[in-house]
């Protein structure tokens, strides 16, 4: 039976790039989304790409559901074996960091606790067969001072810390956890394409962007080489 790779939080941009490349190397691959709308067109270019793939409707902040996919997921491939964690955050709009309260940490956190909870779900079933790999896609402001970011700099430096905390716990065990730091706009993602559409209103920002491909196959690279729990990428330097 071929492995499972799950895209949780799947787009055009890094969500497709990573289904492709997991894909590309053997897996079959789950996505999911909070909506459907875009899945048949997200699995017909999957399937010229010889990749065998489901897609599936969940909110990632509804943990019920979330969980329930899950549990489906694992019901039809049988395991599975990579979990890519990269949802969007809840449009938050941020404050700069000497503005924010506890109440604004609490609300960007949103974001982090469901990776909690999907990791929680599993990881049992990767521990029983000393084998997995779970990717967390973050942004550079874990790792880089950016005060207009605020509480969303709190958060991203929330879920990088857990994932190479999960690395240093679980690395002896047959499981790889890392961390994709993400400094600019991914191509072909939605914001990239919202941001280069409207030049007047955003000037030359889309300039400042990362190939998702490029991403998704160093992502590739760190769980198959297990060789670092992290890579940060940056179109700012």
């Amino acid at each position: 039976m071929r492995p499972t790779a799950v895209v949780l939080g799947v787009g055009p941009g890094l969500g497709m790039s990573i289904a492709h490349r997991f894909g590309r190397a053997g897996h079959a691959v789950a996505v999911i989304s909070r909506s459907g709308a875009r899945h048949a067109g997200y699995l017909a270019e999957l399937a010229e790409a010889g990749v065998t793939a489901e897609s599936f409707v969940a909110d990632v902040y509804d943990k019920d559901q979330v969980l329930a996919i899950l549990d489906k997921i694992e019901e039809r491939f049988g395991s599975i074996d990579l979990l890519y964690y990269g949802p969007a955050d809840q449009g938050l709009l941020p404050k700069p960091i000497t503005e924010i309260s506890s109440a604004d940490v609490a609300q960007a956190m949103t974001w982090v606790y469901p990776a909690i909870d999907v990791v929680g779900r599993v990881l049992p079933g990767m521990l029983a067969r000393g084998a997995g790999g779970l990717l967390f896609a973050g942004g550079v402001s874990a790792v880089r001072p950016m005060p207009a970011l605020g509480s969303l700099a709190v958060a991203s430096a929330a879920l990088r810390n857990y994932a190479l905390t999960l690395n240093a716990a679980l690395a002896g065990k047959g499981i790889y956890a890392g961390a994709l730091t993400i400094g600019g706009l991914i191509e072909r993602g939605d914001i990239h394409q919202m941001v280069t559409s409207q030049p007047a209103r955003f000037g030359d920002v889309g300039a400042n962007s990362l190939n998702p491909d490029d991403i998704a196959d160093t992502a590739w690279q760190m769980y198959s080489t297990r060789d670092r729990a992290e890579t940060t990428f940056s179109a700012f330097e």
